[in-house]
């Protein structure tokens, strides 16, 4: 467990699959989709292969915590039984909804932040953690548009949920800078909303930007999180100080598109562990000083 606390691991992706098998780079931790992994196949069957190396942990897209739609009974079954079979590490999903009266829009859409919305998503998470009989870590999203009526910060929101329904924090920093630059929001003082004892994972990616023209002919950009690029120096920045608040945490490096070679991703991942070394070794020295 030091270790998977003090380094970072990859998404392990279906092009990795074989080189992953093969190699056994020694990551000490990999996350997967859970929904690829329901009904078994080769997705299952490879995630149990690589938790005989490692730990994993079970990343949701699609269990939409935060729709107005019943929870799918279908879905939590599922889920219940890839947790009890794999044994992961760590369980999670996202503070969204993707689904509107049985249908899905196949995106993770940002919830209202409001005290009715809190207390839905609150009662909701609850629900799937007695399913599962364990604790789930909730994911900060990124986001392009702002709901009105907002009673509250989006790390507001984050926090009280996790406070209302027991559950933890999947800290993403790269969607966390996705949004500040969107909303005009700080970044830093989203991170130091966070408390230490709620995040109980991280992740990095990469995003892209693509210009935009404002109502007024003012020339902007819009940062889209499409997981397809190497993690940003910015992104790195607001890591470090996160680290530096929370201490070192499970850090996952995601890429699911133009994915590069499995190497590049371990080598983002050996970035990360650096990095979270060296703000452990600070943090020593300025106690004993």
């Amino acid at each position: 467990m030091e270790d998977v606390l003090r380094h970072a691991g990859i998404g392990l992706r279906s092009p990795h699959y074989a080189e992953f098998l093969h190699r056994r780079p020694g990551v000490p931790l990999v996350e997967v989709h859970s929904e690829n992994c329901f009904g078994g196949g080769r997705h299952l069957d490879v995630v149990l292969q690589a938790r005989r190396d490692c730990e994993v942990s079970l990343h949701g897209v699609g269990l939409s915590l935060g729709s107005a739609d019943p929870l799918s009974e279908r879905h939590l079954r599922e889920l219940k039984a890839l947790v009890d079979r794999v044994q992961p590490m760590l369980v999670s999903d996202h503070v969204c909804w993707s689904s509107i009266g049985g249908v899905y829009a196949n995106d993770l859409l940002p919830m209202p932040q409001t005290r009715e919305a809190l207390a839905h998503m609150a009662r909701r998470v609850d629900q799937a953690q007695q399913t599962l009989r364990r604790r789930m870590l909730v994911e900060n999203v990124s986001s392009y548009l702002q709901w009105q009526g907002a009673e509250m910060s989006e790390w507001e929101f984050m926090v009280e949920l996790s406070r209302a329904s027991g559950c933890g924090i999947l800290l993403d920093v790269n969607n966390v800078y996705v949004s500040a630059v969107n909303h005009g929001f700080d970044a830093i003082a989203y991170l130091d909303a966070m408390p230490a004892d709620l995040v109980g994972e991280i992740h990095l990616a990469g995003h892209t930007a693509n210009p935009v023209t404002l109502e007024d002919g003012t020339a902007s950009q819009l940062l889209i999180d499409t997981h397809s690029r190497p993690v940003c120096e910015e992104v790195w920045a607001l890591y470090e100080h996160a680290l530096s608040r929370l201490g070192p945490k499970p850090t996952i490096i995601e890429w699911d598109a133009d994915i590069p070679p499995m190497q590049t991703l371990l080598d983002e991942a050996a970035a990360a562990g650096r990095r979270m070394q060296a703000t452990s070794q600070r943090a020593q020295h300025a106690g004993a000083a």
